[in-house]
C-alpha cells in the first residue's frame, strides 16, 4: 500500500512528513499506522500535545526494545489523553524511564497497551497518577536481588500485574489496587511462579485480598444471616455459594440454583447512589426469589419452543413466582419494587431495534405494579387475565405458560429478530437465569429416561455454611485473609451412660472436690457500706456521725448500707484438641487419651456446674485449611445432663490439630458471653499442625497470633498439654499460661484442680 493511498484526507501530506520526520522511526510496522494514529492524535490533543507525543515515541524508538512499545504508545496514547489529561504523560515519561533503566525494560510495552483500559476506569489525571505510583512502587518491590552480589532480576509479577490492572480496577479503587499489589509483593518478592499467578488472580489468597479490598457487600460476610434466612423463612436447606462477579469471565453474571445449591454473586454493591436498597436486601431480594422458585416452580419441555416464547414464559413465571412470596411476605413489596427496572414506554424503536427485551420489560413491571402507568392495550389486557389467573389461587407453571404462548403469539414482530437489541431498563437484578425452568428431550432419552422421577438434589456440604478466618504468615508479618474454613455442627449423641460409668469410677475424687466447690460457691450477700442511699441504717457509722455532730465537727453523711449477690462472674469454654494422636494408648493403663481426656471432661463439667458458671465444651479438627470441624459439645445455655454427656460419649479423634482457627471460632462464642472474666482452656496433645502447611513454625505462629488477638478481646486464654515435650513450644505460643500434665492418666484429678486455681 502506497503512501498516498493510506494518507486521511484531513492531515496535508506536506503536514504527515514533518511529523514523520520528528518521529525518526523507520519500523514499517510503525510506518504503516502512523498516518492513523496522527489523525486521531490530531482531534485528541493540541498542536503542543501532538510534538511531546511524537517525541516521546520517538524516545521510545531509540530505547532498543523494538517496534512494540512504539506501537502500543501511539495507537493508545490519544484516547488516554482524552480521558485523564495531556499533562500525565510526563508523568508516564518518568515511568518509562525509571523502568529502562531497570531490569524491567520489558514491561514498558504491557503498561503502555494496558494504559488506555486503565484510563476509562479512573477517569481523572489524580487517580491516574496514584495508578503510576504503585507500579513505580511493585517494581522497586517486586524487582530481584540476590543477596552478596549486585546482580539483579526483573520483577516477575510486573508485566502480569499490568495485564491485569484493568480487570482490578473494575471493583477496586486505586488504594485497594495498591493494598493487593502490596500484599503480593510482600509475600511472593522471593517465589516468581506464585508472584505472577497471584497478579493474574489464578491463587486463592489474591482472589482473597481483592474480595477484602473491594467495595459492596460481600456474600461471604452475610452467608450466615442468609443461610439461617433461607432455613426459618423458605424451610429450604439449599447450601449458598457464591460465582465470581468481577474476575472470571468464562463465569454466568446472574444467581441461579442446580442441584448444587443456590448460587449468588460474590458482592453486591449498593443498587444506587441516592438512597436505594443496600446490597444486603438485594441478596434477600434474589434469595426469595429463588427460594419461591425451588418451591413453586415445574420444569417444562423446551425442545419445541422458539427463543421468543421462552423468554415470554420465563417473564410470566418469574412474575408469578413474585406474586406468590409477596403473598407469603408483603413487606418485600417495597423492595422488589425499587429493584426492578421501570422502562420507559415508547423508548425503544422497532424501526432500528429488537424491541423484545423492552417489551417484555415492561410486562414484568406491569405485572408487579398495579401503578405502572403503561397505557399498551394489548399489555393491559393480559395483565389483567395475569391477575385473574393469580387471583384463583397459586396456580401452575403449565397454566402460566399456556398463558405466555398466547402473549408471544399476539405481539411477535419481524424487528424482534434484529441483530441490534435495546438493553436500556430491562435486566431485573434480582432474578435467576431460570436454567431449572427448563428439560430438554434429548435422542434415545424418550423412553429410557426421561418419564423416570428425579433424584432430590443433596448438598454438597451438611450443616451450617463455614466461617472464613484469617490466618498469620509470620514471614511477611500479615494475615492471609479468609484463609481457612471453619464449619461448625453438633455433634451427635452417644450413650451418656458411658460418662456416668466413668464419673463413678472417680467417687473419691469427686468428694474430695466436692469439698472444694464448697469454699469457692457464692455468698448470697455482701455489705456494701458507706453509702448516702441505701436500704439499711448502717449503725457503727451512725453512731460516730452523732458523737462528731454533737461534738461540733461535720459528721459523715453516708450513714446508710446496701447489699449485692456476691456471684462469680466467670464464662469458661474448654476446647478439646481431636486430632488422630488421641486415639494414641497411655503406657500401663489400657486406655487411650481420647478416654482419659473424656473422663477429666466430665469431671470438669460436673464441677462448673455444681458451680453455676457459664460454661461450654467443643471439640475440633483439622483436614487443610478448607475444612475445620468444630463441634459444639456442651452449649453455655445447656445444663450438664444426658444430652451433652452423650455428645462427650461419642466424640471421635481423627485428623490434625489447626489450632489457631478453632480458637478464633471459640472466641466468637466466649465474646459474647456476659462476665467479668472469661476463660478459654484449650486441652490438647501435641502442637498446631495440619497436612497443607509444611513449614513446623507456621500454625504454631498464627496459633501464637491468636492468643494475642483473644488477649485483646478481654479473653484470657490457657493450655493444658499432654505432651511430654510440650515444653519446646507451647511457652512461645501461650506465655505463662499453660500447664504440661506429663502424666496423663492423672488428667482427671488434675484438670478440675487446675480449674479451680484459675478461677478462685
Amino acid at each position: 500500500m502506497s503512501t498516498t493511498a493510506a494518507l486521511p484526507e484531513s492531515i496535508e501530506p506536506a503536514q504527515l512528513e514533518v511529523w514523520r520526520a520528528r518521529l525518526g522511526c523507520g519500523f514499517p510496522a510503525v510506518q504503516d499506522v502512523l498516518a492513523d494514529c496522527l489523525l486521531e492524535a490530531q482531534a485528541a490533543l493540541r498542536p503542543e500535545g501532538i510534538d511531546a507525543y511524537l517525541d516521546c515515541a520517538h524516545a521510545l524508538g531509540r530505547m532498543g526494545r523494538g517496534a512494540e512499545p512504539v506501537l502500543a504508545f501511539l495507537q493508545e496514547w490519544p484516547s488516554v489523553a482524552a480521558v485523564v489529561g495531556e499533562a500525565v504523560l510526563n508523568d508516564v515519561i518518568a515511568l518509562m524511564q525509571a523502568m529502562q533503566k531497570s531490569p524491567n525494560s520489558r514491561a514498558i510495552a504491557p503498561l503502555l497497551q494496558s494504559l488506555a483500559a486503565v484510563a476509562r476506569r479512573l477517569r481523572g489525571p489524580g487517580p491516574m497518577r496514584d495508578y503510576l505510583r504503585v507500579v513505580r512502587e511493585l517494581m522497586q518491590r517486586t524487582t530481584v536481588s540476590i543477596h552478596g552480589h549486585h546482580a539483579t532480576f526483573e520483577s516477575p509479577g510486573l508485566p502480569v500485574f499490568l495485564e491485569h490492572a484493568p480487570r482490578a480496577l473494575d471493583v477496586l479503587n486505586v488504594a485497594g489496587l495498591s493494598r493487593w499489589a502490596d500484599y503480593g509483593a510482600r509475600h511472593y518478592q522471593h517465589h516468581p511462579e506464585r508472584q505472577r499467578d497471584y497478579f493474574a488472580l489464578k491463587s486463592a489468597d489474591s482472589r482473597a485480598v481483592l474480595q477484602r479490598e473491594r467495595h459492596g457487600t460481600l456474600l461471604v460476610t452475610v452467608e450466615r444471616q442468609l443461610d439461617l434466612t433461607l432455613r426459618s423463612l423458605w424451610q429450604d436447606h439449599a447450601p449458598l455459594r457464591s460465582y465470581s462477579t468481577g474476575f472470571d469471565d468464562s463465569r454466568v453474571s446472574m444467581p441461579f440454583f442446580d442441584a448444587h445449591g443456590i448460587a449468588l454473586p460474590d458482592v453486591y454493591d449498593d443498587f444506587d447512589a441516592a438512597g436505594g436498597p443496600c446490597g444486603l436486601d438485594r441478596y434477600r431480594a434474589a434469595l426469595a426469589h429463588m427460594a419461591g422458585h425451588r418451591r413453586w416452580s415445574q420444569p417444562q419441555v423446551a425442545d419445541n419452543l422458539s427463543p421468543l416464547q421462552r423468554m415470554t414464559i420465563e417473564c410470566f413465571e418469574d412474575a408469578r413466582i413474585d406474586h406468590l412470596v409477596l403473598r407469603q411476605y408483603p413487606g418485600l413489596r417495597p423492595l422488589l419494587l425499587a429493584l426492578h427496572p421501570r422502562p420507559v414506554e415508547g423508548a425503544c424503536d422497532p424501526a432500528t431495534s429488537s424491541c423484545l427485551r423492552h417489551r417484555l420489560a415492561m410486562l414484568s413491571r406491569a405485572l408487579l405494579d398495579p401503578a405502572h402507568g403503561y397505557g399498551d392495550e394489548v399489555l393491559n389486557a393480559f395483565a389483567n387475565e395475569f391477575h385473574a389467573l393469580m387471583a384463583n389461587g397459586i396456580s401452575s407453571t403449565a397454566e402460566i405458560t399456556a398463558l405466555a404462548l398466547r402473549h408471544a403469539t399476539r405481539t411477535r414482530r419481524q424487528s424482534d429478530q434484529s441483530a441490534r437489541v435495546f438493553f436500556t431498563d430491562t435486566v431485573v437484578s434480582y432474578r435467576d437465569d431460570n436454567r431449572h425452568l427448563w428439560t430438554f428431550i434429548e435422542a434415545g432419552d424418550e423412553e429410557d429416561h426421561f418419564a423416570a422421577p428425579r433424584p432430590p438434589a443433596q448438598p454438597d456440604i451438611q450443616g451450617l455454611p463455614p466461617r472464613h478466618y484469617p490466618e498469620w504468615d509470620a514471614a511477611t508479618q500479615d494475615y492471609r485473609p479468609d484463609w481457612v474454613s471453619v464449619y461448625e455442627a453438633l455433634h451427635a449423641g452417644g450413650d451418656a451412660g458411658l460418662i456416668d460409668r466413668l464419673l463413678a469410677r472417680h467417687a473419691v475424687l469427686a468428694r474430695q472436690l466436692e469439698r472444694l466447690l464448697d469454699q469457692l460457691k457464692p455468698q448470697d450477700r455482701v455489705r456494701i457500706r458507706y453509702q448516702e442511699e441505701g436500704s439499711e441504717l448502717d449503725l457503727d457509722v451512725a453512731l460516730r456521725s452523732l458523737i462528731d455532730w454533737r461534738a461540733g465537727a461535720t459528721p459523715d453523711p453516708r450513714i446508710l448500707m446496701s447489699h449485692r449477690k456476691d456471684g462469680r462472674s466467670i464464662a469458661v469454654l474448654l476446647l478439646l484438641d481431636l486430632s488422630a494422636s488421641l486415639n494414641d494408648e497411655v503406657p500401663g493403663t489400657g486406655q487411650t487419651r481420647l478416654a482419659v481426656s473424656q473422663e477429666a471432661v466430665a469431671l470438669l463439667a460436673w464441677a462448673i456446674d455444681r458451680l453455676g458458671d457459664p460454661f461450654a465444651i467443643a471439640g475440633f479438627h483439622s483436614n487443610t485449611r478448607h475444612e475445620v470441624r468444630y463441634q459444639h459439645i456442651l452449649g453455655f445455655s445447656e445444663r450438664w445432663g444426658d444430652a451433652p454427656k452423650g455428645r462427650l460419649a461419642a466424640v471421635q479423634a481423627a485428623y490434625s490439630t489447626r489450632m489457631g482457627a478453632a480458637m478464633r471460632h471459640a472466641a466468637h462464642y466466649l465474646g459474647a458471653q456476659k462476665a467479668d472474666k472469661k476463660l478459654l482452656l484449650v486441652l490438647t496433645d501435641g502442637e498446631p499442625a495440619d497436612v497443607d502447611v509444611s513449614d513446623p513454625q507456621a500454625l504454631i505462629l498464627d496459633t501464637r497470633q491468636a492468643v494475642k488477638e483473644l488477649t485483646q478481646q478481654g479473653i484470657h486464654s490457657h493450655c493444658i498439654s499432654l505432651d511430654p515435650h510440650a515444653d519446646t513450644y507451647v511457652r512461645d505460643i501461650f506465655g505463662h499460661h499453660f500447664t504440661v500434665v506429663d502424666r496423663v492418666e492423672r488428667l482427671p484429678e488434675r484438670l478440675p484442680k487446675l480449674f479451680m486455681a484459675l478461677t478462685r
